[in-house]
């Protein structure tokens, strides 16, 4: 959710992907914000003006000689009333005019006498993707300071696959509130855990636990719109990797282990999220356990796994350590004792230990000097202030780390 009222600009124009720009529209506005829609000709070919009217509340412009604007200027009243313009899709036509500064219609010349930020996200074919001259204007753009979402890969309306198709509407809001949050983790780097890890016993059977990675996935996207430059080491999980994160997928304790400490010396702070079991199996039989004929379970020796977050703030010099802990009684007890034996700065301990695969949450932050209790709300919201408060409590020094 936005943290304040935002004005959006949304430019459309004519590609097939125009009809995925209304529900562009429609995330932007239960993220708080008021979108102003404007089209090219080209884009009235794919979809109606109409349903951008009926959906925004707000009716739509299409031409630079609109009487609608009292001083009929409404290149320079429309962007003067907004707060970023975003178009979606981008084509490559459209890219063209904005990197040579042409200006034929309403939304290149609104977006030539702009005062505000610039977002594109492009869709073309494939080859008009890789063209030199598209090149050339996508190089000239990121000089210029405009902001590219995307393009991805994938299956396009011609039949072709191949790097031009626009990215998802999901990811271009959240790339749009990233752009649009505030940055008190700008130039910082963070590495965060979450979710299970999994214990093979045999091929087939393993020991794992009831996280969803949901709190360590906020997390991690919540730093990344703080600013941050972020890793997330997950283990396995069904969730979408949050836009500009980076991903690195484990499987069990031993695996995360190894990848967390062979990021930990770059990083300026550590949230430890991920739920990583204590034990694994030592005795891990290379084929499917049969029942025995007695009925008797097997007998498995179990070790302990690294304690990865214990690790990392052993190091030499080690990043800003946040834990986390699910205890179901004596939360502040228990968790003060956690972290002074893991030696980190900050312990956030879940309020309920009912928490795993929940969308809501409720931490009790603790530190040397006492508690701060973040009252019960989205995972979203929760991981949006804990980042903040990490923010606040990072020494200044950890901005040189590299």
């Amino acid at each position: 959710m936005l943290a304040k009222p935002t004005r959006i600009l949304l430019g459309v124009t004519g590609g097939v992907a125009a009809f995925k720009a209304i529900d562009v529209a429609r995330r932007l506005m239960e993220q708080g914000a008021q979108v102003q829609v404007v089209m090219t000709e080209a884009a009235t070919r794919f979809i109606g003006p109409a349903s951008f009217q009926a959906l925004t509340g707000n009716p739509v412009f299409t031409d630079a000689w609109d009487t609608r604007v009292d001083n009929l200027m409404p290149h320079i009243e429309l962007s003067r009333a907004a707060d970023l313009i975003l178009v979606t899709p981008a084509t490559a036509d459209f890219m063209a005019k904005l990197a040579n500064g042409f200006a034929d219609d309403l939304l290149s010349t609104l977006c030539l006498a702009r005062e505000i930020p610039l977002l594109v996200a492009p869709a073309m074919n494939r080859q008009m993707w890789e063209n030199p001259a598209t090149q050339r204007n996508v190089a000239r753009l990121a000089g210029d300071g405009v902001e590219l979402l995307g393009p991805a890969a994938g299956l396009q309306a011609c039949g072709e696959t191949g790097l031009g198709r626009m990215i998802e509407p999901p990811e271009i809001v959240e790339a749009t509130l990233s752009f649009l949050a505030p940055k008190p983790l700008a130039g910082r780097r963070v590495l965060v855990t979450a979710g299970p890890t999994y214990e093979p016993i045999d091929p087939v059977r393993g020991i794992t636990n009831r996280s969803s990675g949901k709190m360590g996935f906020e997390v991690a996207r919540a730093a990344q719109r703080a600013g941050a430059s972020v890793d997330l080491v997950a283990g396995p999980v069904a969730l979408s990797t949050p836009w500009g994160v980076r991903r690195l997928d484990v499987r069990t304790a031993v695996e995360m282990n190894d990848v967390v400490m062979s990021l930990a010396a770059s990083a300026d702070a550590f949230i430890a999220v991920a739920a990583v079991a204590d034990w694994r199996v030592a005795n891990v039989s290379e084929q499917k356990i049969k029942k025995k004929p007695d009925g008797l379970p097997p007998a498995l020796e179990f070790i302990l796994n690294p304690d990865i977050l214990a690790g990392v703030a052993a190091l030499p010099d080690p990043p800003f350590c946040v834990g986390f802990a699910a205890e179901s009684e004596a939360l502040e007890a228990h968790g003060q004792k956690k972290r002074i034996a893991k030696r980190v700065p900050l312990l956030a301990a879940n309020i309920g230990h009912e928490t795993f695969g929940r969308d809501e949450n409720e931490l009790l932050l603790i530190d040397e000097k006492g508690t701060t209790r973040l009252e019960r709300a989205s995972k979203a919201e929760l991981a949006a202030r804990l980042v903040e408060e990490i923010a606040r409590r990072m020494p200044a020094r950890a901005a040189a780390r590299r």
